[in-house]
């Protein structure tokens, strides 16, 4: 991932965890743009990276239209010099303010994915997504997607789910809807602000922190995370499988399914996702700007050498070795990993360090998706579209409306059609659901 505008962005998030990443770079303010040196290092180095047929690149920041369309057009001139027969693709994270005609033909003429960031209807996206004036962004997000859509941009929406629009899963999803986002992401922000001023000056700290950090107060709430993926969830499987494609869902169907995550958080290690600044530097993570996670720069050392240091096998390998016994004996193990790393400062029941302050949520989602997922799987693997998980749902609330239906012995097959006793089956979601609700009552 590429910030070559580093932390500099035209409007002023307040949950923003990388706009406080300009203290690490203090000459920045006079000179922030990536060179035409360091932008062909990055490229040259990165397809040379790959050991696969493809190489794909993601611009993000700060803002990365404040670049200007003359910079990617260079990029695209170095891709198409060193592709070496490699098929190169690109990927834009905007908030979509600066995007005009002139940006819109040249991201449909190359090809770019566009994400843009908008965090629902107005007044939900209003509450934090502000200019440096504090004034609402809204109505010029919305601007810069009638220009993708003008030029026939291929776009996706990332939505922050922070402490406001969580409480509001049905609003900021029909309303994605009707803007017309048909692939849509959901990202959590959770982050800890720091009681004393660390050495650093980042007041937004490390999951490794030892002093006196608290949760901000936009962070969602581990509940409330959970809710508002049931919640939309629900809709979906009703109504819009195989129309609109949520991001968490899909990494939780390959799951089901037996695939690796294809989402780094749920994935076994990580490391692979890596993140380069304005000025070369590259990071073992965008999540983990600090100083003791750069790994070097493109000037000095090649994007190879870097991903394969001790340092960054270490740190990808960590996720898996630092799992708390918690996590390995969870039943969704598989289809979590103990998310984030990022996200893993909280104490598990038994004292041991490294539980995700979003294990609740996690264990709500999972436990209740878990029959869809079953049935969805198994339509899969007899080749049929996952979509008719809707029928089977239909069918399912019809039932339920006319009357109690009793639930399924442990040694019946499971309703979902999988061909296992229910026990072995959706049992296990529906057992996981009831140890939840008891955890909540306790609690």
């Amino acid at each position: 991932m590429a910030k070559p505008s580093g932390s500099v962005c035209n409007i002023d998030c307040e949950y923003c965890f990388y706009l406080e990443k300009e203290k690490l770079y203090p000459d920045a303010k006079r000179d922030w743009r990536m060179s035409d040196e360091v932008l062909e290092r990055y490229v040259r180095q990165y397809i040379e990276a790959q050991d696969v047929p493809s190489a794909g690149f993601a611009w993000q920041g700060g803002e990365p239209t404040l670049m200007g369309v003359d910079f990617y057009r260079r990029a695209v001139e170095l891709q198409k010099q060193y592709a070496n027969g490699k098929e190169i693709t690109n990927a834009f994270q905007t908030n979509g303010i600066l995007l005009d005609d002139e940006w819109g033909e040249f991201l449909a003429d190359n090809d770019f994915l566009v994400g843009l960031s908008i965090d629902g209807p107005r007044q939900l996206h209003d509450r934090y997504r502000v200019d440096k004036g504090q004034k609402p962004t809204f109505d010029r997000v919305v601007g810069g997607l009638e220009v993708l859509k003008k030029h026939k941009v291929e776009f996706n929406t990332l939505t922050v789910l922070q402490n406001h629009n969580a409480d509001h899963p049905l609003e900021v999803y029909h309303f994605l809807k009707e803007i017309g986002s048909g692939y849509m992401q959901f990202i959590p922000i959770v982050e800890r602000l720091a009681g004393d001023e660390p050495e650093d000056g980042l007041e937004l700290v490390h999951p490794d922190y030892d002093g006196k950090a608290k949760v901000t107060r936009w962070s969602v709430a581990p509940t409330q995370y959970g809710r508002f993926l049931c919640t939309v969830f629900d809709e979906w499987v009703r109504q819009d499988v195989g129309q609109t494609f949520v991001q968490i869902f899909d990494v939780s169907l390959g799951s089901w399914l037996g695939q690796d995550a294809s989402l780094c958080i749920f994935a076994e290690t990580c490391g692979s996702a890596l993140i380069i600044e304005h000025n070369g530097d590259l990071y073992s993570c965008d999540h983990f700007v600090y100083p003791e996670h750069n790994l070097g720069n493109v000037r000095d050392l090649s994007i190879r050498e870097m991903v394969a240091s001790p340092e960054q096998r270490k740190f990808g390998q960590d996720k898996a070795d630092l799992l708390p016994r918690y996590c390995r004996e969870c039943d969704f193990r598989t289809a979590c990993n103990g998310g984030c790393p990022k996200h893993r400062f909280e104490p598990t029941p038994h004292g041991e360090s490294g539980l995700n302050y979003l294990c609740k949520g996690y264990k709500m989602y999972f436990g209740h998706i878990g029959p869809y997922m079953e049935v969805m799987a198994n339509l899969l693997r007899q080749r049929q579209p996952a979509a008719g998980v809707m029928d089977w749902v239909r069918a399912r609330d019809e039932a339920r409306a006319a009357g109690p239906v009793p639930d399924p012995g442990r040694n019946d097959p499971c309703p979902c059609g999988s061909g296992r006793k229910y026990k072995r089956c959706c049992g296990t979601a529906v057992a996981a659901d009831l140890s939840i609700d008891r955890g909540r009552v306790q609690s």
